[in-house]
């Protein structure tokens, strides 16, 4: 079965930096773009950032632009998130999530890993 499980959340404090990741199994990671969503307490799911099945292109959310960098090690089935500068409302479940054949959303989510940016 597909599985994606995300680790590397933890507290950090205003302006610090974090990187999650994902390892994936069940399918052919190379296969497929991957995606980072997060949700913050009450909030909303939102889309932070997406990466091509090569890694040669990634998208980001405006509110994480220039702060965030995903990247992928296809070798070792794993997406990550490079979190730099972090601000209080970036605090959120971060989930990686599987981005289906034809592009047009995401099939398969891990668990989410808690990211907490207080001082």
């Amino acid at each position: 079965e597909v599985q994606l499980v995300e680790s590397g959340g933890g507290l950090v404090q205003p302006g610090g930096s974090l990187r999650v990741s994902c390892v994936a199994s069940g399918f052919t990671f190379v296969n497929y773009g991957m995606s980072w969503v997060r949700q913050a307490p009450g909030k909303s799911l939102e889309w932070v950032s997406d990466i091509i099945w090569n890694g040669e292109i990634a998208y980001y959310a405006e509110s994480v632009k220039g702060r965030f960098t995903i990247s992928r090690d296809n070798a070792k089935n794993t997406v990550s998130l490079q979190m730099n500068n972090l601000k209080p409302e970036d605090t959120a479940v971060y989930y990686c999530a599987k981005i289906t054949s034809n592009r047009r959303g995401m099939d398969y989510w891990g668990k989410g890993t808690l990211v907490t940016v207080s001082s």
